[in-house]
C-alpha cells in the first residue's frame, strides 16, 4: 500500500484530522503537519488500532444496550430418569401456580407455564423426556436456560440420569442438582452427593461449583429453595430480552386438533408477537389468528418469556423450530419454499459428506477447527466399559481432546444417535450390537457409529485418528471353499445349493462370494447353512451341506462358494497365529443333559508377553458353558488367558451342557 498523507488517511477513517494527530502522538509517529505523508507501516499500523478501539467500543455499547433492556425470567426444563420425580415435581409447581390464581380458570398444556415468587418470575417447559429436549436442540433452538436434574436420594444416578446429564450439557444449559425423596426412610442424600463427585461435579458444600439441592417434590420440602437457587442462577447470568426486537420465538410442539385445527406451543424468546402477525417457523407458515395463554385467556400479543398457543399455521411446524416474524403472506410464502429447497440440498450434500470412518471424522473435526472429539461409549460389561474409559484417558493429546459424553452398558440406542448428531460425536460400541432402528437412525443423521469386538481394535482406532495416523488396514482372509454339487428348490421357491466343502471351513453369516469360471458373479451373505436338514454354526472340510445366499438363486453346479473375512493388522486372530477349537461327541444327534467336550488350543507367535487374550466360545441357545481351568468348571462363556514366548500353546478345556 502507497504512502498516504495524514488529512488523506483521516478522511479515509472518517476521523477529524486532528482527532487523528492525537493518537499519532500517543502512537509515538513522528510528522510535521497534517499535510505529513506517513510511512506505509505506520498507516497500517493506524488503521490496526482504529478498527480495534471502534470494535472494543462497538462491543461496549452493545454491551451498555444490553444492560438497559429488561430482565427476562430464566427458562428451566426438569430432566432425570424414570421414576425419581420428574414429574411430581413438575405436578407440585403447577399446584402451587395454579393455587395463587382466581379459581375458575381452566389451565392449558402450551409447552411451559410460569411460576410467580417474590424473588421473580420462572419458566418451566414440561415437554417430557431428554430425547425431545434433544431434538429441539438439533434444530437450532437453545431453549433452556438451566436443566434441574432430578435424582432420587433412595435410588442414586441411574443410566437415564446420566443421559440427561449429557443431553443438557450438549445443549449448553446451566446445571442443578435436585436429591429428590429426603422424606423416605431409605433416603441416602450422601451417597448421591459421592456418586455425584465421582462424575466431576462437587457440590458447593464441599467446596466446588456444583449446586444440589435437597428436596421432597411430593411434601414440598426444598422446593422454594430450589425456586430461589433457579433465581439466584439467573441474577447471575443476568438473562434479558427486548420486547421491542423483531419477534422470535421456538416451538415447543405442535398437535392437529379436529375443531382448531393447527395448534402450535411457542415460547417467546426476543421481541412480541401480536394477533395478525405473519410468521414462518422452519418450513410452514401463516398468520396468528389467536393465541391463548396457560390458564385459557385469550391474548392480544405476547412478549419475551411468554408461552402461548398459536393458531394460524398452514401446516404442523416441528418442534424446535424458530419461529419468525415476517412482514406479509407473500414473504411467508417465499421464504418456506426457499427453506424446503435448502433442506433438500442440505440432506444430499450431508449425504454425500458423511464421515464413514474414523479418519474422515478426524478430517471433518479439523475442518472446524474443533480440539475436541467427542465420543459416546457403550459396552457390554460395566468392566469392559471401565476399562476402555481408562485406556481412553490417556489418549488424550494436547491437540486433540477426547470427550466421553456418555458411557453406559448395553445396545446403543436412538437418543444416544440424537446426542452424537447435536455434540458431533461418533458411537462406539464393543461387544454388543445396535438395533437395526439404531443404524438406520444414525445413517439419516449421518452419526459415525462403529461396533468392536476386540478392546485394542477400538482403542487403536480412536488412538489413530487422534494422532492423524492412517485407518488400520484390512486384508481378505480366505476362510473356506465349497463346491456346488446339486440345486435343490425350497417350496417357497428359494435356492439352496448342495456343496462339498473343499477347503477350511464355511460359518454360517458369513460373507461369500460366488465363483464359475474363475470369476467372481456374486458377493453377500451366507442366509442358510445345513447338514441333514438340521441347522448347523459351521461345516468343516470334507462334509456336504446345504447353503443359502442372501438375494442370490442362480447357483450352477460347478460354481465354487468362497468365503472371506476382512480381518485387521492388529487383529486378535493374526496377533495369535493360530487358533482353533475341536468338538467331539459320539452320537450324530444330541439330547438333554448331553455334554461336549471342547478343547481350544490358541499358538502364539508373539516375541513379547502379551497380557490379556480374550477368548469367545460362541455357542447355540439352549446351551451353556463351562470352562476347567484346571480347578473345576466355572459359568462363563469368555475366558481370559495370560501368553508368554516361552509358553507357545495354551489349551483350555470347555463344555457345553
Amino acid at each position: 500500500m502507497a504512502k498516504v498523507r495524514i488529512y488523506q488517511l483521516a478522511k479515509e477513517l472518517g476521523m477529524e484530522t486532528q482527532e487523528l494527530l492525537e493518537l499519532l502522538d500517543q502512537m509515538g509517529v513522528a510528522y510535521k503537519s497534517h499535510a505529513s505523508t506517513l510511512e506505509e507501516k505506520d498507516a497500517e499500523a493506524v488503521r490496526e488500532l482504529v478498527k480495534e478501539q471502534r470494535g472494543l467500543q462497538e462491543k461496549l455499547a452493545e454491551e451498555e444496550r444490553r444492560k438497559s433492556l429488561p430482565r427476562r425470567p430464566p427458562v428451566v426444563v426438569i430432566m432425570g430418569h424414570v421414576d425419581h420425580g420428574k414429574t411430581t415435581l413438575l405436578d407440585y409447581l403447577r399446584k402451587s401456580r395454579i393455587a395463587e390464581k382466581e379459581a375458575g380458570g381452566i389451565t392449558q398444556h402450551v409447552g411451559a407455564f410460569e411460576v410467580k415468587t417474590p424473588q421473580g418470575t420462572v419458566v418451566f417447559i414440561d415437554t417430557p423426556g431428554h430425547e425431545a429436549f434433544t431434538t429441539i436442540r438439533q434444530r437450532g433452538a437453545k431453549v433452556a436456560d438451566i436443566a434441574v436434574i432430578v435424582i432420587a436420594a433412595d435410588d442414586g444416578i441411574m443410566p437415564q440420569t446420566e443421559e440427561a446429564i449429557a443431553h443438557a450439557k450438549a445443549a449448553g444449559a446451566k446445571l442443578i442438582f435436585a436429591i429428590n425423596k429426603i422424606d423416605l426412610p431409605q433416603a441416602d442424600p450422601e451417597k448421591v452427593k459421592r456418586q455425584l463427585m465421582e462424575r466431576g461435579f462437587v457440590p458447593e458444600e464441599y467446596g466446588g461449583d456444583a449446586i444440589v439441592i435437597p428436596i421432597s417434590a411430593k411434601t414440598g420440602q426444598g422446593v422454594q429453595d430450589l425456586l430461589e437457587m433457579i433465581l439466584l442462577l439467573a441474577e447471575l447470568e443476568d438473562y434479558r430480552a427486548d420486547p421491542n426486537a423483531e419477534p422470535r420465538g421456538v416451538i415447543l410442539e405442535s398437535k392437529l386438533d379436529k375443531q382448531a385445527g393447527i395448534i402450535a406451543n411457542m415460547l417467546v424468546q426476543e421481541g412480541t408477537f401480536r394477533v395478525g402477525d405473519y410468521v414462518v417457523a422452519g418450513e410452514a407458515y401463516g398468520r396468528i389468528r389467536a393465541m391463548m395463554d396457560a390458564d385459557g385467556n385469550q391474548r392480544k400479543e405476547a412478549g419475551p418469556g411468554s408461552a402461548v398457543q398459536v393458531l394460524g399455521f398452514q401446516e404442523l411446524p416441528h418442534a424446535g423450530d424458530v419461529v419468525e416474524w415476517v412482514p406479509d403472506l407473500e414473504a411467508a410464502k417465499e421464504i418456506a419454499e426457499e427453506r424446503k429447497e435448502e433442506r433438500k440440498a442440505r440432506e444430499e450434500e450431508e449425504k454425500a459428506r458423511r464421515p464413514r470412518t474414523m479418519a474422515e471424522l478426524l478430517r471433518a473435526m479439523q475442518e472446524e477447527g474443533r480440539k475436541e472429539l467427542n465420543l459416546i461409549l457403550r459396552a457390554d460389561t460395566q468392566g469392559s466399559l471401565e476399562a476402555i474409559q481408562h485406556i481412553l484417558a490417556r489418549e488424550s493429546t494436547e491437540d486433540v481432546k477426547i470427550n466421553i459424553l456418555l458411557a453406559q452398558v448395553g445396545a446403543p440406542t436412538e437418543s444416544d444417535v440424537l446426542l452424537a448428531q447435536t455434540a458431533n460425536a461418533a458411537i462406539l460400541a464393543f461387544g454388543v450390537n445396535p438395533p437395526g432402528s439404531v443404524k438406520k437412525k444414525a445413517e439419516e443423521k449421518g452419526v459415525l457409529l462403529k461396533t468392536f469386538r476386540i478392546i485394542y481394535d477400538l482403542v487403536d482406532e480412536v488412538r489413530n485418528m487422534v494422532k492423524g495416523q492412517r485407518e488400520p488396514q484390512y486384508k481378505e482372509e480366505v476362510l473356506g471353499q465349497a463346491e456346488v454339487r446339486a440345486i435343490f428348490r425350497l417350496p417357497t421357491g428359494k435356492q439352496v445349493a448342495g456343496c462339498m466343502v473343499t477347503q477350511g471351513r464355511i460359518p454360517r453369516n458369513a460373507e461369500v462370494r460366488v465363483l464359475r469360471d474363475g470369476q467372481v458373479i456374486w458377493q453377500g451373505r451366507i442366509a442358510s447353512l445345513k447338514r441333514f436338514k438340521e441347522d448347523v454354526r459351521e461345516v468343516a472340510q470334507g462334509y456336504e451341506c446345504g447353503i443359502g445366499l442372501a438375494g442370490f438363486d442362480d447357483a450352477q453346479m460347478g460354481d465354487y462358494d468362497e468365503v472371506t473375512a476382512a480381518v485387521s493388522d492388529t487383529s486378535l486372530a493374526e496377533f495369535l497365529g493360530t487358533s482353533y477349537i475341536d468338538v467331539t461327541y459320539d452320537r450324530t444327534k444330541l439330547t438333554t443333559s448331553d455334554i461336549l467336550k471342547a478343547k481350544a488350543t490358541l499358538k502364539y507367535n508373539g516375541k513379547t508377553p502379551t497380557y490379556m487374550v480374550m477368548v469367545d466360545l460362541g455357542i447355540a441357545p439352549g446351551f451353556t458353558l463351562g470352562v476347567d481351568r484346571g480347578k473345576g468348571v466355572v459359568g462363563d462363556q469368555g475366558f481370559t488367558a495370560h501368553l508368554h514366548p516361552r509358553r507357545r500353546m495354551l489349551q483350555l478345556q470347555a463344555q457345553w451342557h
